[in-house]
């Protein structure tokens, strides 16, 4: 054998292991024996605290080499045709700054449908969480960092999630982001139903869902908040999009959203001092994205009922337990423009629980 042909043999072998490796690695997914995430470092800490304190936008949101070679191992090992799988799964997203106080709750709805989902949760490191998470939420906290309402971390800590999850089960197909203030509106069976219906038999170029807004009176004052030109050429305005930051992505637009940089670059910079009040890059990249990517792939409505009626500081209304009613569950699944129920829905306060969980079996979950 020739020195060349085992230079080549040696070469092709360094880059089979190379190719290989996102395979055989696990996604970074903190299992600890607490089941709580790792406390925050002391510098993560401060500058979050400081930022806060501030008022004032982040100097744009940095990538550190874990985020990048993770979001590199998307590249190479996560592409849309993986997910073509018997029984595909649904990855839950849950993005939270404080205790997941209703984990009971979503405990009751993922009950006996184990081999078609999976959990997911990015916690702010910053937060203390006092409540244990029950079995399907024990070891499913990915690495996390600092996040802050209005500003592109949130944008950043879904694309972690994104990431972790398509790394972890090629059956997941498709992508709920949500929030610790979310809660389910209907049986896990009519979920599975409506995003696999049985008559489509490519799930994996089923629509997301996710709502695409134009036209909205708030829209001029967002574009700008970065300056006047700030996302020329990328985003020219009559392509600049808004719509709810919770969504549920199918994979070949997880994958796109991980895997995109061009318009990220834009919506990543800070706004300016006097444009805080319009800063919402979390409520305008995904979907624009989206609709520049794939216009007619993305189902143009959210899934998740929101209640924008009295809103308070960009708020919208948050639910209390004694608002909790089966008026109130059967009104929050009614679609807005859409022909699909909505199934999920935000913001209810924690008293909620004990209200919901005595009409979990009776009301949410009777189908």
């Amino acid at each position: 054998m020739t020195p060349m042909v085992v230079s080549l043999l040696l070469f092709a072998s360094l880059t089979a292991l190379l190719l290989m490796a996102p395979r055989v690695s696990p996604p970074p997914l903190l299992v600890r024996p607490d089941d709580k995430p790792p406390a925050a470092a002391a510098a993560a800490a401060g500058v979050a605290a400081a930022v806060a304190a501030s008022g004032g936008g982040a100097a744009g949101v940095g990538e550190g080499a874990e985020d990048l070679a993770l979001f590199r191992r998307v590249t190479l090992d996560a592409g849309e045709g993986s997910a073509v799988a018997a029984a595909p799964k649904v990855a839950f997203l849950f993005l939270t700054n404080s205790d997941l106080t209703f984990a009971p709750l979503w405990e009751r709805f993922f009950a006996g449908h184990a081999h078609r989902f999976n959990v997911y949760v990015h916690a702010d490191p910053a937060a203390t969480l006092l409540l244990p998470p029950t079995p399907s939420f024990r070891g499913r906290f990915v690495a996390a960092k600092p996040t802050r309402r209005g500003d592109p971390s949130l944008i950043a800590a879904a694309r972690r999630l994104l990431a972790a999850a398509l790394l972890d089960d090629p059956a997941n197909a498709y992508f709920a982001l949500l929030s610790q203030h979310c809660v389910p509106l209907r049986a896990f069976p009519r979920l599975y139903a409506t995003l696999f219906p049985p008559t489509a038999p490519h799930h994996h170029r089923l629509p997301s869902y996710i709502e695409v807004l134009t036209g909205e009176p708030q829209m001029p004052a967002r574009y700008v908040a970065r300056g006047d030109d700030a996302m020329l050429p990328e985003v020219p305005f009559e392509r600049f999009r808004v719509g709810s930051q919770f969504f549920t992505l199918a994979r070949r637009h997880a994958v796109l959203v991980v895997r995109e940089r061009r318009l990220w670059r834009k919506f990543r910079e800070p706004c300016l001092p006097d444009s805080q009040d319009a800063c919402y890059p979390e409520e305008h990249y995904f979907p624009t994205l989206l609709d520049m990517a794939d216009p007619a792939g993305v189902a143009r409505y959210t899934l998740t009922s929101v209640n924008w009626t009295g809103s308070v500081d960009g708020h919208p209304h948050t639910y209390a337990a004694t608002e909790v009613s089966p008026r109130l569950i059967a009104d929050l699944r009614r679609p807005n423009t859409s022909t699909h129920e909505h199934m999920f829905a935000r913001k209810f306060a924690p008293d909620c629980l004990a209200p919901l969980m005595d009409i979990a079996d009776t009301v949410i979950f009777k189908d």
